[in-house]
């Protein structure tokens, strides 16, 4: 195998649901080590066809906005070149610039700098939450808010608005269509149940929900959940409103404290970087479901021979028997010869002899730094 320069996630597959930045972020986790798949659970209409954008925007321009909320930096973006497509962008940058504009966090705030406009107020939470509290704390009644939101257009802002008494208008700047491979999303929540996948990325609310709704159309919710449960699947969300979901079917995910794809992918190696480790005389030494990293490098083992180390790993340094490393093996041998040859290629692998010692009559133990020399022998 080769070596990663971070081989944190060495053997673990991650399923990315995303069909925005799905590369980038795919890239981000090989680079830690991790064998990547990919399967949309959504996609996602391109602006230039939504009629629906381009005539909210012309009946702003018609009744312009005491207030704009922007949500998100790319649907402000997307916004702005979708008018400009049609000739409406000097206009629209003009009526924006007359309103108070108010940003749920730095990358909505980057967009609206980047139009040549000014953001008002920052969430910095970057949450709409926090957004509907101060403004309703300040009073809506009477005024005009435009909301652009995300694909789902589904925060709560709309209403908790209009039932202060405001008159808003709700702008969906890009929306969730069909997976672009139906099969593959089949396929994805199959391995998951399968037990194929150590961990599920997810960017969206409704990318999330329609990854779940794709669990319970293939009959599979029940090992799904339970797998998410017994953490031998792992859930990570860009955020707590792409996790609620997940919430909601009582699974909780890994939640960066911030909504960026780096926060998330870091996260991820966190977790990976936090499980057990053992201090061996070669190095550190972290075994995954399908790899072993040993002091920085991923070892070539077969799957048989992962299994080995890891019943010895388990035993952090206490001695394991010749029966124990046969019960490791594939098959239903008692020939002592098979564990000892399992044991040989294990050190051949590792490159050290040293880190797996005999121990005349009793067995074998993982060599630890915490333990003191004792009569073993290599």
């Amino acid at each position: 195998m080769t070596d990663h320069i971070d081989p944190t996630l060495a053997g673990c597959t991650m399923l990315v649901t995303a069909d925005r930045r799905a590369a980038e972020l795919g890239a981000a986790l090989q680079r830690r080590g991790a064998v990547v798949r990919y399967a949309p659970a959504l996609s996602m209409v391109p602006n230039e066809s939504d009629t629906l954008l381009i005539a909210g925007t012309r009946a702003l321009l018609a009744d312009p906005p005491d207030i704009a909320v922007v949500t998100t930096g790319i649907g402000f973006r997307a916004w702005i070149e979708a008018a400009d497509a049609v000739g409406l962008a000097d206009e629209l940058v003009a009526a924006l610039g007359r309103a108070r504009l108010v940003a749920r966090g730095p990358k909505a705030r980057g967009a609206i700098q980047a139009a040549g406009l000014q953001a008002d107020w920052v969430a910095e939470s970057e949450t709409s939450a926090e957004i509907a509290e101060v403004l309703l704390d300040e009073g809506v009644a009477g005024r005009r808010i435009t909301v652009q939101h995300h694909g789902s257009g589904a925060d709560g802002l709309d209403e908790a608005f209009t039932a202060a008494g405001a008159r808003v208008q709700s702008l969906v700047v890009y929306r969730w269509g069909p997976p672009p491979d139906p099969a593959a999303l089949e396929a994805s929540v199959r391995s998951t149940a399968a037990g194929e996948i150590d961990t599920v990325v997810f960017t969206s609310a409704p990318g999330c929900a329609a990854w779940l709704a794709a669990v319970d159309a293939a009959g599979v919710d029940g090992q799904v959940r339970s797998l998410f449960r017994a953490g031998s699947v792992v859930a990570a969300a860009v955020g707590p409103i792409t996790a609620q979901p997940l919430i909601d079917r009582g699974i909780l995910p890994l939640v960066p404290a911030r909504g960026r794809l780096g926060a998330l992918v870091r996260t991820i190696v966190d977790h990976y970087g936090g499980l057990r480790t053992v201090e061996t005389v070669a190095g550190r030494l972290r075994v995954h479901r399908r790899a072993a990293v040993l002091d920085g490098r991923v070892l070539a083992l077969s799957p048989t021979g992962i299994e080995v180390l890891r019943l010895l790993a388990e035993a952090h340094g206490e001695v394991v028997t010749p029966a124990q490393v046969l019960a490791a093996l594939p098959g239903d041998s008692t020939d002592a010869h098979a564990a000892e040859v399992a044991i040989a290629r294990l050190r051949q692998a590792a490159g050290s002899r040293d880190l797996v010692r005999t121990v005349v009559k009793r067995g074998y133990r993982l060599a630890t730094v915490d333990r003191e020399p004792d009569r073993s022998t290599p």
